[in-house]
């Protein structure tokens, strides 16, 4: 089984479907990038595993993203993913900002307490269709719990997540009530299952295997399991889609730039890759922003 992946499962005969997912080399990944204090690596994680598992849920051809913003020492929490097909895998990246200072000071780092006053916000970006966005508040108070507001909200389908993180690991697990036929052959199943996924404690979800984690919390509901889909970190950001975004600023800003620093300079937020531009760059960016760049040819 692959360390980071996410197994599909659903139970026969029942309207109830799961999903589990186990982040390793992801997570590690998005943390490294960046000097995060430990409650925000805390919460950055969940956002990832939450964010992998909601993506298969809605089965999005194109861009998931949840931000989570408030006004109090973690100002942005945000994870985002592409999903992959049969060949490749779902990718995920995620981002924090805030006040280590204002962190460092609270005495119980929760959510609430980290954001403030604040929503979540969830960016459903279909690569054909209409964009949709979907808001819950902070109420709930964790992740998981602002999360299964949503889809109580927006999608009308009972679910359940349960997320975790450790040192090494995030999780996550996804239980949902499916539209049932008038006659089930098990119309107790939801409850059933709900209670025993209930059960599951932080460092199981972290520490077990997947299916571990399944055959200890649903052994005599013999869930049917599904090929696992892996999971990676991958920033999207690229030199092409800076310059295109540079090129936005007009020939006379970019110009200024030059003439003041000599080259210029980005940065991705999400994984640090710098992009440098030098003036030659620069020129050819504003006759034709998707121009090869000449001092790379």
């Amino acid at each position: 089984m692959p360390a980071d992946h996410l197994q599909r499962f659903l139970f026969d005969d029942t309207p109830v479907r799961g999903e589990i997912t186990q982040l390793e080399a992801t997570y590690q990944d998005a943390i490294a990038r960046h000097d995060y204090p430990a409650p925000i690596e805390r919460q950055l994680g969940e956002l990832l595993a939450a964010c992998a598992l909601l993506t298969a849920t809605v089965k999005l051809d194109g861009t998931l993203s949840i931000e989570i913003r408030g006004n109090g020492a973690l100002s942005l929490l945000m994870a985002e993913s592409n999903p992959g097909s049969t060949e490749s895998a779902q990718r995920l990246r995620g981002i924090a900002r805030f006040d280590d200072a204002a962190v460092a000071a609270l005495d119980e780092p929760t959510l609430a307490a980290l954001v403030g006053d604040g929503r979540v916000v969830i960016t459903l970006d279909p690569e054909d269709g209409q964009r949709y966005q979907g808001i819950v508040d902070l109420a709930a108070g964790t992740i998981a719990g602002c999360l299964e507001n949503y889809f109580a909200q927006s999608e009308q389908l009972p679910t359940r997540l349960w997320l975790a993180t450790d040192a090494h690991r995030a999780a996550g697990l996804l239980i949902q009530k499916l539209p049932a036929a008038e006659t089930t052959a098990d119309p107790e199943a939801w409850d059933r299952i709900n209670h025993l996924a209930a059960t599951i404690t932080a460092s199981e979800l972290t520490a077990l295997e997947p299916r571990q984690v399944l055959y200890r919390l649903f052994h005599e509901e013999v869930p049917r399991l599904f090929e696992p889909a892996p999971v990676i970190f991958r920033c999207t950001c690229s030199r092409a889609r800076f310059g295109r975004a540079l090129h936005q600023l007009g020939a006379e800003e970019l110009r200024s730039v030059i003439a003041e620093q000599g080259e210029l300079e980005t940065q991705c937020h999400f994984c640090n890759t710098v992009y440098t531009f030098s003036p030659t760059d620069v020129e050819a960016l504003i006759e034709d922003p998707d121009a090869p760049s000449p001092t790379l040819q």
